[in-house]
């Protein structure tokens, strides 16, 4: 199985009870974490930024304690942190109809790079990948699987 890089909508499901994908996002988790997960630059950052932006969340923390608690969920075991990142290429944004699709087309070319998987709950991220199983698409619903 390939390592699965988060995407940051699977990164805050795991670390705020009060995400609407909270208990599927754990239940992913629990069934395949032992294969590896990552994160990188863009979902840490991404992370950070969303936890701590009121209008995202009513339970916005500070940066400080944003990037705290990033650093608890990147201590697991499991974990491993992409620190090299493609350059971007136009071919990477072929199917990129406009600025919201720039990083998840992105997000895509670096875990086919680096020949894992993005894990999403975005199904339009899908149209990104040029190689069959780079992209997983966990099920929104909690108890139905992925």
């Amino acid at each position: 199985m390939k390592v699965a890089l988060l995407d940051v909508n699977v990164l805050l499901a795991l670390a705020w009870p009060n995400h609407q994908h909270h208990a599927s996002a754990h239940e992913w988790f629990a069934r395949e974490n032992r294969h590896g997960w990552a994160t990188c630059a863009l979902t840490q950052l991404s992370f950070v930024r969303l936890s701590s932006n009121p209008a995202y969340t009513p339970a916005a923390v500070t940066p400080s304690e944003a990037g705290q608690l990033l650093r608890k969920l990147a201590a697991h075991r499991t974990h491993r942190y992409w620190a090299t990142m493609p350059q971007p290429e136009r071919a990477m944004f072929a199917h990129a109809l406009g600025h919201r699709q720039v990083q998840d087309a992105y997000m895509v070319h670096l875990a086919e790079q680096q020949r894992g998987r993005l894990v999403t709950f975005d199904r339009r991220v899908i149209v990104h990948a040029t190689d069959a199983g780079s992209v997983h698409v966990i099920s929104g619903e909690a108890g139905l699987g992925s």
